[in-house]
């Protein structure tokens, strides 16, 4: 518990903590100070941990200490107090990688199989994840990069896309059938509806990631105004302009 005492008193102490994650344990290295001369391969045949920084004007510092046998001195907390240390910090380093989803696989969660460091495995993706989404696991973590739907966005929970009716549908109403994130679902237009109206579906949204409810999908209506008219067609709107 040599080990555990020495971590203590750095991580307890706010100023050699600040010491530690500016210089590693190069800080603390007898006779060595900030930047000092380093010992040696450590003694008793344990292994060291290797700390570089590349400061100090360029030139980077290569430092040699003895942990007894541990790769990085947080590895003692690791192994006393499980994956977390006793300050509230992890003390696991894991590697990341990024993970490409589609659209659809982050909204509706996939599973997957990854090769990490020649290994197979096949691992859950849950529903709700984003773009830029931290998923951890025992050895190593993966972030998300989710593809752009070409009708379909994500505004957090909620997804938002639009709809063009014509301007007779808009001053008529109708029913149109759109894509949401659970398949095609019909809406009713109503009457009178105005350009940039926003129609709420309740729960047709993203699932919350912790499993607990799901956003809602705004529809926006964009009214299509004609670029050419037909004689008829121009005569009807005159004809409509003056009732």
């Amino acid at each position: 518990f040599k080990e555990i005492n020495e971590a203590y008193q750095v991580l307890s102490d706010p100023q050699k903590k600040s010491a530690y994650d500016q210089y590693g344990y190069a800080a603390f290295a007898p006779g060595g100070g900030f930047g000092g001369a380093g010992q040696g391969a450590g003694q008793g045949g344990f292994n060291t941990y290797s700390w570089s920084s590349g400061g100090g004007g360029g030139q980077g510092v290569n430092f040699d200490f003895d942990f007894g046998g541990f790769s990085d001195p947080f590895d003692i907390f690791e192994m006393v107090f499980g994956e977390r240390s006793p300050f509230g910090q992890s003390t696991r380093r894991v590697p990341r990688y990024v993970l490409q989803l589609d659209f659809m696989e982050a909204v509706n969660g996939v599973e997957k199989q990854i090769e990490i460091e020649g290994k197979k495995q096949k691992i859950k993706i849950p529903a709700g994840v984003d773009n830029g989404s931290e998923i951890k696991f025992s050895n190593f973590a993966i972030v998300c990069e989710v593809s752009r739907h070409s009708k379909l966005n994500r505004r957090g929970y909620d997804i938002v896309s639009e709809e063009e009716i014509s301007y007779s549908q808009a001053a008529l109403g109708t029913v149109k059938e759109i894509e949401t994130v659970e398949g095609l679902v019909k809406i009713r237009i109503p009457s009178g509806t105005q350009p940039g109206t926003q129609i709420r579906l309740r729960g047709k949204g993203v699932k919350h990631v912790s499993g607990h409810g799901r956003g809602d999908h705004y529809v926006i209506i964009r009214l299509k105004i004609p670029t050419k008219l037909n004689r008829d067609q121009k005569r009807l709107l005159e004809e409509l302009e003056k009732t």
